[in-house]
């Protein structure tokens, strides 16, 4: 969840058990090994959540014994908006490792990485990439990063159990989503899951949506960020906040809504005590070692919109592996080495082992394992048939700071979707004024 899903307090989050930090590990050296054999040393700069340590520990250990001439070591930095300034200051100062992973999509654009990253155009691993992830990390015709773990969905988990007892198929419509809820509380089984007790998760039946947005009206990423469309305004754009205001004025919430939090709605998803719940494949991971039984028994379908033919799921592409101009000579060769390698069978099979997959690679050939649980197959198939589209983060910058606390008072019938829509453009009009955006004066 990684684009603007980076870890961050209370924003969406595409890690395991959604932004979990490893407090332990303050930026600096995480033991690698020492470079016993001359050649090339890489300092590598990772996220510090739990989820991107371990990758990286495990990737750069492989990598090692490798003996290629090269030997490379982890550093970490802060996840959020500190996280992001020391990338962005270190790039500025001419003091970035020889080889970072930050976001791919539009904050990898704001790195301006035609003056600040090396092009990686010219590599055989570029052919590879699944397009969606290749568009995410170019710029100017260029591509600039390698792909780092895996994507993750945005729809809704499902118990399976309560749907086949209850007769009812996987939804292609809203329509459709609404007539399985009530079917579902008739049968005194919370239909929809809510935990706004963490507001990130609120914002799930807005964002998840895109893919439909893009469906209905397929140049509105563009639009937006250029000030020209609205949510307020949009018939596409405004359902999800249309859809939170329909759930609660059902009755289709869990009556804790209000208090539950992230691993109560994923328990109450995994036991059947509620049977569909708007969220992120990331978080498939915490349900599963806390309720072993969900692996099989919980499934993921895209959130639907209104027409069944153009169905699909909003997809959060994997982070970037950049390299910075400032990494040279047999420096650069040396990271060359190391991202070829990453991107190849080698690294895919440390990829595919050392954290659960949240979806698929973005690397052809690098494939899922086998028993991966129900939902991330289930997202799997929807990328498979090319039906998705990415995240809004990945296309546009624009995203205002409120949206959690406004969908909040959306589904918890404070505010009406009208309102609510028409108070997310306020809030993203400042943000993209302090973006410096043109059009949105």
């Amino acid at each position: 969840m990684n684009g603007r899903t980076r870890p961050r307090p209370r924003r969406l989050a595409v890690l395991v058990g959604a932004a979990l930090l490893l407090s332990a590990c303050s930026a600096g050296s995480l033991g690698s090994s020492s470079d016993s054999g001359g050649g090339e040393t890489l300092d590598f700069l990772i996220g510090n959540d739990e989820s991107a340590v371990a990758l990286g520990e495990a990737l750069v250990e492989a990598f090692n014994a490798t003996n290629q001439g090269v030997t490379v070591t982890l550093e970490t930095r802060p996840g959020g908006s500190e996280g992001d300034n020391v990338v962005k200051t270190r790039l500025a100062t001419g003091d970035m490792a020889d080889v970072f992973q930050y976001n791919s999509g539009s904050l990898f654009q704001a790195l301006t990485p035609q003056q600040q990253l090396t092009p990686l155009t010219g590599e055989g691993w570029v052919s590879t990439l699944q397009d969606d992830f290749r568009s995410s990390v170019s710029a100017g015709g260029e591509v600039y990063g390698a792909p780092w773990g895996a994507s993750l969905g945005g729809g809704v988990l499902y118990n399976k159990p309560v749907y086949e007892r209850l007769g009812l198929s996987v939804p292609t419509t809203w329509a459709e989503f609404m007539a399985n809820s009530a079917a579902i509380k008739a049968a005194g089984i919370d239909p929809v899951v809510q935990t706004y007790g963490e507001t990130w998760t609120s914002q799930l039946l807005v964002l998840a949506d895109f893919h439909n947005v893009a469906a209905a009206e397929p140049g509105f990423a563009e639009q937006y960020t250029a000030g020209r469309v609205k949510y307020a305004t949009s018939a596409p754009a405004i359902k999800g906040f249309q859809h939170l205001q329909e759930v609660h004025e059902a009755g289709y919430q869990n009556v804790d809504f209000a208090s539950a939090e992230l691993e109560d709605g994923l328990r109450k998803v995994a036991t059947g005590e509620g049977a569909q719940y708007p969220m992120l494949t990331s978080t498939v991971i915490q349900m599963v070692a806390n309720n072993p039984e969900s692996a099989q028994d919980v499934g993921f379908f895209a959130l639907p919109g209104d027409d069944a033919a153009t169905n699909g799921a909003t997809q959060w592409l994997p982070a970037g592996i950049y390299v910075p101009q400032t990494t040279t000579g047999a420096k650069l060769e040396a990271a060359k080495t190391f991202l070829n390698w990453v991107t190849g069978p080698d690294g895919c099979e440390v990829a595919r082992t050392a954290v659960p997959p949240t979806g698929p690679f973005a690397t052809a050939g690098c494939e899922l394992p086998a028993d991966v649980p129900a939902a991330v197959a289930d997202f799997a198939g929807y990328v498979d048939d090319g039906r998705t589209s990415p995240a809004l983060e990945f296309l546009s910058p624009v995203k205002g700071p409120a949206l959690e606390q406004i969908t909040v008072e959306v589904g918890s019938g404070i505010r009406s979707a009208q309102d609510g829509a028409a108070l997310y453009d306020d809030d993203v009009r400042k943000q993209a004024q302090q973006l410096g955006l043109p059009g949105w004066d």
